[in-house]
């Protein structure tokens, strides 16, 4: 169960503020973002929330990878993003695929304020 996990808070976001309603473009982009990093993707889900009136008010998504997850919500109200990635590194490590794959889904919301945080899961060494 080592592996890396990345938590990035994305406030300000500069994206086209239809990329944080429009829950197909937002899959299609995780996907291939994911597949250009090297993650096997075996399952997603993005679902499209609507406010009282019925119109677009956020998107939730996540992508199941092989190594783990890549999961994304989305607040157009207030331009932000949070993001949240895991891969395990059971078969190799996989963290500097997970590293690449945080900077450019971050880089395509173009927050003008980020938090990042970022934690080794697991053990590191056997306990003695």
């Amino acid at each position: 169960m080592n592996g890396l996990h990345l938590i990035a808070d994305l406030h300000d976001c500069r994206c086209a503020p239809g990329f944080l309603l429009d829950a197909p473009t937002l899959e299609t982009f995780c996907v291939d973002a994911c597949q250009r990093q090297g993650l096997t993707v075996v399952g997603r889900l993005f679902h499209t929330f609507h406010d009282a009136g019925g119109q677009p008010a956020g998107v939730t998504g996540t992508v199941v990878l092989a190594e783990s997850h890549l999961a994304v919500h989305t607040w157009p109200e207030i331009a932000s993003v949070t993001l949240d990635i895991y891969v395990c590194n059971f078969s190799g490590d996989n963290s500097s695929k997970a590293s690449a794959l945080f900077d450019e889904v971050i880089g395509r919301f173009a927050p003008e304020v980020r938090q990042c945080t970022r934690v080794g899961r697991g053990r590191l060494a056997p306990a003695k």
